[in-house]
């Protein structure tokens, strides 16, 4: 049986392994599934429908799964997924997606999601993600394995923000920002390349100058994003493990709605 404090309350519709830990006070609704090693914190409230992974760490005050903030919303049967090995910290709020988009609002895998996060309806987050304190993404954002988004930083509804970019704080972000750069400020600009996250993850020092030499030919060249596009592309075969990551860059690059940063 899982191990729920007296005061807590959980339906009688939520799923709830045997090995997960409801706190003080903390409120589940029907509709709830909630995998093994999870603990949740004295006082979160968790709505659904709303799927929870394995070995979570959710701390007090969250509120998950709650309607979105959409006055288009009308009671459609959408869902917030939460994948694996997430922690999320105090205060954070998790909307449902919205028929207007997928109809799910989903978290991947080992993010670490600090206090006073938003994420709004149909967010997508990948994997190995940081959000720093009071991060807030509006509706439809995505956001790519690794990526780093500072404290206080803004995101405007429907921007991407690619694998392994990096954002500083209180930055206002109301563009694609393409994998692997580092952006800041208001209005946003890019400040080079997020190298030393690359190093971390292991790239090769040829992987790492691949990069560099993607992040001159969109910033430092003065080319046209056309132009930028096929210097980009003939790099292929030119550095081993390189191909991903230019086809990270091209991929990204050719799905803009938005527009990049530059």
């Amino acid at each position: 049986m899982a191990i729920i404090h007296p005061t807590a309350i959980v339906d009688p519709k939520a799923e709830l392994a045997a090995s997960v830990s409801v706190g003080p006070y903390a409120v589940i609704g029907a509709d709830v599934r909630i995998g093994e090693g999870t603990t949740i914190g004295a006082h979160c409230t968790i709505e659904g429908p709303t799927t929870i992974g394995r070995d979570n760490r959710i701390f007090q005050f969250a509120s998950l799964g709650a309607a979105p903030q959409d006055m288009k919303y009308r009671g459609e049967p959408t869902e917030l997924v939460i994948g694996d090995r997430n922690t999320i910290r105090e205060f954070c709020t998790f909307n449902r997606g919205t028929a207007q988009d997928a109809g799910v609002t989903r978290v991947g895998h080992d993010n670490w999601i600090m206090a006073y996060v938003h994420l709004a309806h149909d967010v997508q987050l990948g994997d190995r993600i940081i959000l720093a304190n009071n991060a807030t993404l509006a509706g439809h954002v995505h956001v790519g394995d690794w990526a780093i988004i500072g404290g206080l930083t803004g995101v405007h509804q429907f921007t991407r923000i690619g694998a392994h970019a990096m954002v500083g704080f209180g930055s206002h972000v109301s563009q694609d920002v393409p994998p692997f750069m580092t952006v800041a400020g208001n209005p946003l600009a890019v400040h080079g390349f997020n190298v030393e996250g690359l190093r971390r993850r292991g790239f090769s020092a040829e992987r790492i100058a691949l990069v560099k030499q993607m992040h001159r030919l969109l910033y430092r060249r003065g080319l046209t994003l056309e132009q930028a596009k096929m210097e980009i592309a003939a790099l292929r075969g030119s550095v081993a493990g390189g191909d991903a990551d230019i086809e990270s860059m091209l991929g990204f690059l050719q799905t803009c709605t938005r527009g990049i940063v530059r």
